[in-house]
């Protein structure tokens, strides 16, 4: 999702707390426009919800969750003064992601306890030997380089898994531009409203075989709607037009739908026919 707004700007940082026993990285990724932050960010924070896992976060984290493992581990939502927060937690360790100041993207990785980690290191033995092995990591100052390294390469994961959900923006200006009122050559055409009723009868007509193949003209819509004269009909065709909704074939009075205009059409009549009129014959008759 994030790679649509690419190149953008890296900014880490690194702190550590040693008398709480608290280090952070964090990874602030910088858009070009706030608006573009403003538009991926809620989607994305609502991806983010439904689709980390347990063993997502594991990974995260450079680790294997096991069928024995007895800590606490999940997803947590905040609301804050700032903005929303998403947290990913295992242990003593969590991934966030919040929109700073609605300026930038902020993924960090904190731990308040250094020993859930392991890496290479030298281990001293009882018996004065030292040895090169796996071992937890040590709360000392010599830490801090393989710590900070760890601490990147799980926010790294982290965006490289958010990078993949799908990217709803495209989506939302598609909407934003059928729905709302516009402007063409000096003149406003109101926005197709998928719950009106005279706008999901034009969809249903729209869908209509026939026309996909051969297309359709003026007095081919009147046929369905009697009650307009072809002038209102040609209001309606410059309207769907305006909207990006169909295309006219250059020399000819004939129109197509164009593929937003098959999609747009599609989703009013499955959100009639999937949502609304199950959902109201669900209702109870109030006596």
């Amino acid at each position: 999702m994030l790679k649509r707004y690419c190149p953008f700007i890296k900014r880490y940082g690194f702190s550590y707390h040693w008398s709480i026993m608290q280090a952070e990285y964090a990874t602030d990724i910088i858009f070009k426009k706030q608006s573009d932050l403003k538009l991926l960010y809620e989607p994305l924070i609502r991806c983010a919800i439904h689709s980390v896992k347990p063993d997502n976060i594991a990974s995260f984290l450079g680790r294997k969750l096991h069928w024995n493992y007895q800590g606490e581990m999940g997803n947590n939502f905040n609301t804050r003064i700032l903005g929303t927060r998403i947290k990913h937690h295992m242990g003593a360790v969590s991934i966030k992601m919040y929109d700073k100041f609605g300026l930038l993207l902020r993924i960090e990785t904190t731990v308040n306890n250094v020993s859930q980690f392991k890496h290479y290191r030298e281990v001293n033995h009882r018996d004065g030997t030292k040895t090169q092995k796996i071992a937890q990591m040590k709360k000392n100052i010599y830490s801090l380089f393989p710590l900070a390294g760890l601490l990147k390469a799980s926010n790294h994961r982290y965006l490289k898994f958010i990078s993949t959900l799908s990217d709803p923006t495209q989506g939302i200006k598609k909407l934003n531009l059928v729905s709302q009122t516009i402007a063409s050559e000096d003149r406003t055409y109101k926005g197709f409203n998928f719950f009106d009723e005279d706008d999901q009868k034009l969809f249903t007509v729209m869908a209509r075989g026939e026309f996909n193949i051969t297309g359709f003209r003026n007095r081919s819509l009147h046929q369905f709607f009697p009650d307009k004269s072809p002038s209102t009909i040609s209001r309606i065709l410059k309207r769907l037009r305006a909207h990006g909704l169909i295309k006219k074939v250059a020399h000819t009075y004939k129109y197509y739908l164009t593929t937003l205009g098959k999609a747009v059409i599609a989703l009013g009549l499955r959100l009639k026919e999937l949502f609304i009129i199950p959902t109201l014959a669900g209702l109870k008759t109030m006596t």
